[in-house]
C-alpha cells in the first residue's frame, strides 16, 4: 500500500502538474480492484458477454461486483439511436437509456444497474465543459490529458465507492484503434499506474480467423490487434480468443509468445450453442482463478458458495442444451425484423420462459409493413404461430399492420402480449372494432383523429428536447385485485416495472372502452394512466404500457412472458 499511496499522494484536484486527477474523498487504492476488457480486430465479438460472465463467476464466489460500459459515441444516451444502428435501447430503473450490453450485465448478474454503470463521450464531455464554464479548472487550458482522462478515472472510482464493489468490471466500447475510445484506453493505462500492481487486470478480446479457402486458423490479425493495444501502454493479463471452432494449441502458443503472457491465460472462447456455457467454460479453464490471483483475491473467494451457485447454473445450461419434445412458435410483429438485436431482451425473455417450461421457443418474424401494404395477408402471416407479441416502437410505418395483428389475435383466440406500442395497438383495435369508435387512432400517427383514444402524456408537454420527453425508468403499477394480472404477479397489488413511452390511453375514453368489456387491470398510482389491459374470454390477451422484458432473468423469467409461452404451449 505504501508505494501506491506515494503515487496518489501527489494527486489532487488543484495540482498544476501532470499528476492532476480528481480523487473522491475517502477513496483508498487497493480497496477496489478493476477488471478492464478491450476489443481488438473487430467489433461485435461479445465483450459484454465475456465480461459479464467473468463478473458472474466472481459474484458467485462471494465478491461484490459492479460493471460499467464506456461508449465512444457523442450521444448523451442511447435513447435516440435507431435500432438498425445499435440494437435495442435498454432502460435502467433510474431512467437511463443505454446500450443493450447493460441488459446482458443485468441478466447474468441478476442485479439492477443505474446511470453510474454507463457513460458515453457525450456525457463525459458535457460534464467537463460544464466544469470549465463553472471555473473549476482554475484558469488551466482543458486538455484530453489530464482532464478528460482524469474525469474517466474519477467516474470509475466514484462507482467503486458508491457500489462498495470488491471488483469493478470496465468494458471499453468499440475496438482498439477507434479514435473515439482512445482517451478511455489512455485513462485505463493511467488507472493501472496510479492504483498500483495487483489492483488492475487487463483482458483483451480478439478474433482468430479461419478462412474457408485456407481450411486452417490464422492468428496474425489477432497478434496485430494485441500489438496495437500494447503500443498504447496496455499489457493484457488474459486474452479471450473468439473463433468459429476450438482454437489449437499452436494458436494459443503464437498468441502467448506475441502477447508476452503464459498460454494458460489465453482463453478459448469459440462459438458455443448457448451463451450460458461461457461462465462454466471460464471456470473449466480456471480463468477466474487466474484473475483472482492477479488481483490478490484468491484467498478471499467463497468456494463453497461458488459450488452451490455453479450447480444452479449447470442445471440451466443443461436445459439450454437439451432438445425439448414440445415446441411453440411466437410471432413477433415489427419493422426492425431484419436485425434481431432490436428485440434482444424480448428474445431473451422468451428463452428464459422456454427453459423454465421445458419447451423450445421459436420465433416467426412478421413484417407489418407488408401487411399494411397488402403484400402479406394476416392469415398468411399468422400461419404456424402459437402466440404473438406486438413489441414497443415509434413512428407511423407499419402501424395499421400491427392493429390488424392485434385484431386477428383477439378474434381468433391466439395468445397475445402487447408491449408499450403493442398495448396501444390493442386499445385502438378494440375502440374501432368493438366500441364502434370509427377513426380511433393515436395522435402520434394522426394529428386530429376523430377519436383520440391514445394521446400525448400531459405530464410530458412541459418537457422540451426530443431525447428527454418520455416517461422513463422504473415506476410502480397498481394492480386490480382478483384480476388475471394480479394472479400472474402472485396476487400482488403493486408491482414495479420499467417504462419508455410518450403516449397513453386518453382518460376520456377509459369508461367507454371498459363498458364494452376490455379490462384495465393496472394503472399508475393516483393517476388515470392505464398500464395493463386484459380480456376475460380469451386464452391469453394482455397488453402492458411498460417493458416486462427488461426485468426477465435466466433463473427468474418475466411473469408475462412465462404465461404467454405457457398459454401458447396449450
Amino acid at each position: 500500500m505504501g508505494a501506491k499511496n506515494n503515487i496518489l499522494s501527489g494527486v489532487s484536484d488543484t495540482s498544476s502538474d501532470e499528476f492532476y486527477t480528481p480523487i473522491p474523498k475517502g477513496y483508498e487504492p487497493g480497496n477496489t480492484k478493476y477488471v478492464i476488457t478491450f476489443g481488438t480486430v473487430m467489433s461485435g465479438l461479445g465483450k459484454g458477454i465475456f465480461s459479464s460472465s467473468l463478473a458472474k463467476v466472481l459474484k458467485d464466489k462471494g465478491f461484490r461486483v459492479s460493471p460499467i460500459k464506456l461508449e465512444g459515441y457523442l450521444n448523451i444516451d442511447s435513447g435516440t439511436l435507431n435500432p438498425f444502428r445499435h440494437g435495442e435501447v435498454f432502460v435502467l430503473d433510474d431512467g437511463m437509456e443505454c446500450d443493450m450490453d447493460l441488459g446482458t450485465y443485468e441478466r447474468l448478474l441478476d442485479i439492477n444497474l443505474t446511470k453510474d454503470n454507463f457513460s458515453t463521450n457525450g456525457q463525459l464531455f458535457s460534464k467537463i465543459l460544464e466544469n470549465e464554464r463553472d471555473g473549476k479548472f482554475l484558469g488551466r487550458d482543458v486538455q484530453f490529458i489530464p482532464h478528460v482522462t482524469g474525469e474517466i478515472k474519477l467516474m470509475l472510482r466514484e462507482l467503486a465507492m458508491k457500489s462498495k464493489a470488491d471488483v469493478v468490471f470496465v468494458e471499453i466500447g468499440g475496438t482498439v484503434g477507434d479514435i473515439e475510445n482512445s482517451h478511455y484506453i489512455e485513462a485505463m493505462r493511467e488507472l493501472a499506474y496510479e492504483e498500483g500492481e495487483g489492483n488492475v487486470c487487463f483482458a483483451a478480446l480478439t478474433y482468430i480467423i479461419e478462412p474457408d479457402f485456407l481450411g486452417e486458423q490464422k492468428s496474425k490479425a489477432a497478434q496485430l490487434g494485441i500489438r496495437n493495444l500494447q503500443s498504447r501502454g496496455i499489457q493484457p493479463h488474459i486474452i479471450a480468443c473468439r473463433a468459429k471452432n476450438n482454437i489449437s494449441q499452436g494458436i494459443k502458443e503464437k498468441i502467448s509468445i506475441n502477447a508476452n503472457i503464459p498460454t494458460n491465460r489465453v482463453f478459448d472462447m469459440h462459438d458455443v450453442d448457448s451463451i450460458y456455457l461461457i461462465p462454466s467454460k471460464i471456470i473449466e479453464e480456471k480463468i477466474d482463478f487466474r484473475v483472482l490471483k492477479i488481483l490478490g483475491l484468491e484467498d478471499k473467494a467463497d468456494s463453497k458458495k461458488g459450488l452451490v451457485e455453479k450447480k444452479k447454473w449447470d442445471e440451466l445450461t443443461r436445459k439450454a442444451l437439451e432438445k425439448p419434445k414440445k415446441e411453440v412458435v411466437i410471432g413477433i410483429t415489427g419493422k426492425y425484423t431484419k436485425i434481431r438485436d432490436a428485440y434482444a431482451s424480448i428474445l431473451k425473455a422468451l428463452e428464459h420462459s422456454g427453459l423454465a417450461l421445458g419447451v423450445r421457443v421459436k420465433t416467426k418474424w412478421i413484417e407489418t409493413t407488408k401487411i399494411e401494404s397488402g403484400e402479406l395477408s394476416v392469415n398468411e402471416a399468422f400461419r404456424g404461430v402459437d402466440g404473438v407479441i406486438i413489441p414497443g416502437g415509434f413512428g407511423k410505418r407499419g402501424i395499421e399492420g400491427k392493429i390488424l395483428c392485434a385484431k386477428h389475435a383477439r378474434e381468433n383466440k391466439i395468445p397475445f402480449l402487447g408491449i408499450c406500442l403493442g398495448f396501444q395497438m390493442a386499445v385502438i383495435d378494440y375502440a374501432r372494432c368493438v366500441c364502434g369508435l370509427k377513426g380511433a387512432n393515436s395522435t402520434e400517427f394522426e394529428d386530429s383523429p376523430s377519436h383520440k383514444v391514445i394521446d400525448y402524456l400531459p405530464e410530458q408537454l412541459k418537457i422540451e428536447g426530443f431525447g428527454g420527453n418520455m416517461r422513463l425508468g422504473g415506476r410502480d403499477v397498481d394492480v386490480k385485485k382478483n384480476s388475471y394480472a394480479s394472479k400472474v404477479y402472485d396476487d400482488k397489488t403493486c408491482i414495479r416495472e420499467r417504462f419508455r413511452h410518450r403516449y397513453e390511453v386518453n382518460p376520456e375514453y377509459i369508461k367507454k372502452i371498459e363498458d364494452k368489456g376490455l379490462i384495465f387491470s393496472g394503472k399508475a398510482p393516483n393517476q388515470p394512466i392505464m398500464q395493463i389491459l386484459e380480456l376475460v374470454d380469451h386464452p391469453y390477451f394482455v397488453g402492458v404500457q411498460y417493458h416486462p422484458e427488461f426485468l426477465s432473468r435466466p433463473l427468474r423469467p418475466a411473469p408475462l412472458f412465462y404465461e404467454l409461452v405457457r398459454a401458447s404451449r396449450k
